[in-house]
């Protein structure tokens, strides 16, 4: 029979928060700036302001951090872009980066 000794064994779960990425999109000669904004407002929920102001960054910079967000969330936003880019004849472009 065996016997417990009173020795408690100590667990520590520590949830690790899910990791950050970087939508970042890339400028093209060819996607309009209006569908870049439409994008912004769209699918990243950006105010109009706010998405005209990021789509010049983009246009000026070459590229832009449209957002951060859960890896999930990144990728399947930016799939729907891509998806809808795809569908409109554009060439655009978007990344997602580790934080």
């Amino acid at each position: 029979m065996a016997t417990q000794s009173g020795i408690k064994e100590r667990t520590r779960d520590r949830l690790k928060e899910p990791g950050q990425y970087a939508v970042v999109m890339h400028n093209d000669d060819f996607t309009t700036m209006e569908f870049v904004v439409e994008v912004l407002v769209r699918i990243f929920h950006k105010d109009r302001a706010k998405a005209e102001a990021l789509m010049l960054q983009v246009h000026h910079e070459g590229r832009a951090a449209v957002g951060v967000y859960p890896l999930d969330i990144a990728v399947s936003r930016v799939n729907k872009a891509l998806q809808w880019a795809k569908e409109k004849g554009f060439p655009f472009r978007m990344t997602v980066e580790e934080v």
